[in-house]
């Protein structure tokens, strides 16, 4: 029994194999570092702008991707005739003049192993112009961006620093939906202040909204953040679990979930150490599943 629909699900029915996905920097900033929204960043983000995993943006695009890929590679039983996702992951991957943009996104796009471009950035990053040129990319290859989101709790918004409002969310998903542009909606579990009914909201308010895919992610408490200089306790793994399912229980049946959860780096991580263990956490998380018979939008009231 499927659980819910899992990005691998997607991707061998859309393209019909397995993506690996391959992480790398633009060079980006962020608006809500540099001064022009805020500074510090959110209060969860690291000094490597939520991409700590990525290549280095010393090195160009291809070379970022071929290093990425001889990475991956290891891992992978079988290198032949595979493709990948060539992920702009660190801070905000829109925040540069469009002409930047175009550089890196159709070297990214046109390397012989990607098959998708996905770009994390923010809401409030994208530009008509910057739309036009995703647009394009689009129609070259399948473009995917992801939106940190975070949370539809507006008072949960300023906590984290988030520096925008749910409504600049809304019109840029509804942008880049109408120009046929895949979503992928990003959600922190476990905020400061959060209740179980705080996440639910916010699963609710995804649905309402439209996306095409969501990726759950368990609030990292990372050093150097500004999160670890205050009091905060993050979830226990049966509470991040508990309420994992009950956004699953809640998300749309249609909506691909990209990831159930998240390791930062040993190194930076002081809590929650059980998140180390990636794998221990999503053995439990398919354990309960199968013991709860959870099912994505099992909750939803027709």
């Amino acid at each position: 029994m499927k659980h819910f629909y899992s990005l691998n699900d997607y991707n061998l029915k859309t393209f019909g194999r397995k993506l690996y996905k391959l992480s790398i920097s633009g060079g980006f900033t962020c608006p809500n570092r540099d001064g022009t929204k805020g500074v510090g960043g959110c209060i969860f983000c690291s000094e490597g702008g939520s991409g700590d995993f990525a290549e280095s943006a010393e090195k160009s695009v291809t070379q970022q991707l071929c290093d990425a890929k001889r990475r991956v590679e290891k891992k992978m039983k079988d290198t032949s005739g595979q493709a990948f996702i060539a992920y702009f992951q660190s801070f905000t991957g829109t925040y540069a003049p469009t002409e930047k943009l175009r550089e890196l996104f159709f070297e990214a796009i046109n390397w012989e192993g990607t098959a998708v471009l996905s770009i994390a950035t923010r809401p409030d990053c994208i530009s008509e112009e910057t739309l036009d040129l995703l647009e394009e990319l689009n129609n070259i290859k399948p473009v995917w961006i992801e939106l940190g989101l975070q949370t539809s709790n507006e008072a949960t918004a300023k906590i984290i620093n988030r520096c925008y409002g749910n409504e600049v969310y809304e019109s840029c998903v509804r942008a880049l939906r109408a120009r046929g542009i895949t979503v992928i909606t990003h959600m922190i579990l476990g905020l400061p202040g959060e209740t179980y009914d705080d996440m639910i909201g916010t699963v609710k308010y995804i649905n309402s909204v439209g996306t095409d895919g969501i990726k759950f992610q368990l609030l990292h408490i990372l050093k150097g953040t500004a999160l670890s200089y205050l009091s905060y306790t993050t979830l226990s793994m049966e509470e991040y679990i508990d309420a994992l399912i009950g956004c699953i229980s809640h998300l749309d049946p249609e909506t691909v979930v990209h990831r159930i959860t998240g390791d930062g780096p040993k190194n930076l991580l002081i809590s929650p150490l059980w998140s180390a263990d990636k794998k221990r956490v999503l053995n439990a998380v398919n354990k309960v599943m199968r013991e709860r018979n959870v099912r994505q939008g099992s909750e939803i009231q027709n």
